[in-house]
């Protein structure tokens, strides 16, 4: 853990930008990396705008707000994604996270820690395309990254147990709670959330209840966000991505399809909040 003092995050989307807030905000030197340099853009203001709610708020004061600034390095460059840990928050797809992992272990040293973000893809398999394998870690951070406390610590089947260990203390240090568990199918959460959205889904497809019936149920129930504001938030194309490699991992079990409700809504380009409308319809 005291090893690590620089973070790059590659990736600038929601996931990427939140999760480099909230390493520079626990003191870290942080890169944020991005090939696109309106996302760049974007990152650069939506961690802004989140430290100004934060000082308004009275969560920290504006000399922490201006430090967590200038802590960030914003890049397009890959041969600026030099770090102790390099966690990539990109497509959710196997060839190009491991692409992406090649060329950042062809930078950094041997000691350095490659940190998937990935909810569903195999950390083994992604491991097994990097040299000195046994850096290869997931950290899976839950979106809002800012605020969702919960970390998961995937252990591939060639991660060093000391990289594990790393990897809690430093989520710890991050103010998270981490959960350590091993590379299987959809980790824990997605693994057991499946149903939480499928079986919802159901109900609609059969005519059983509506969208919004649904969601007011389970948020009455406790549920934070009901299934459908859910994957509005998550964005409808990860969530169903998700839900197809977990479906053909374990074989294609009928009672893990994926919805043809899912499907439609990708196809139309209704992706959620990013697009302005998904199951719900908003201000963009």
């Amino acid at each position: 853990m005291n090893n690590i003092k620089t973070i790059c995050v590659c990736g600038a989307g929601t996931m990427g930008s939140g999760i480099a807030q909230v390493a520079a905000m626990a003191g870290f030197d942080t890169i944020q990396f991005d090939v696109s340099h309106d996302m760049l853009e974007k990152s650069r203001s939506a961690i802004t705008k989140n430290l100004e709610w934060y000082v308004s708020n009275g969560k920290i004061n504006a000399a922490r707000q201006l430090a967590c600034l200038e802590r960030i390095r914003f890049t397009g460059h890959i041969r600026d994604c030099i770090a102790d840990l390099c966690i990539e928050a990109i497509t959710e797809q196997k060839e190009a996270k491991a692409a992406l992992f090649s060329q950042l272990s062809v930078i950094n040293t041997s000691t350095s820690i490659f940190a998937t973000n990935t909810s569903s893809i195999s950390v083994t398999e992604l491991a097994a395309t990097v040299q000195h394998p046994s850096r290869v870690v997931g950290l899976h951070f839950f979106n809002p990254a800012p605020i969702m406390k919960l970390v998961e610590v995937v252990k591939a089947a060639q991660t060093d147990t000391a990289i594990v260990e790393t990897m809690v203390m430093l989520t710890k240090a991050l103010g998270k709670i981490p959960v350590v568990c091993n590379d299987a199918p959809g980790f824990i959460v997605n693994r057991v959330a499946r149903q939480y959205y499928l079986e919802a889904m159901k109900l609609v497809e059969s005519g059983l209840a509506t969208i919004e019936t649904i969601d007011a149920v389970m948020e009455t129930t406790g549920f934070k966000m009901g299934p459908f504001r859910l994957m509005d938030l998550i964005g409808i194309d990860i969530n169903l991505a998700v839900s197809n490699i977990v479906w053909e991992a374990l074989g294609k079990p009928a009672r893990l399809i994926p919805s043809p409700i899912q499907k439609a809504k990708m196809e139309s380009g209704e992706l959620g909040r990013k697009k302005g409308k998904g199951f719900y319809v908003y201000g963009v």
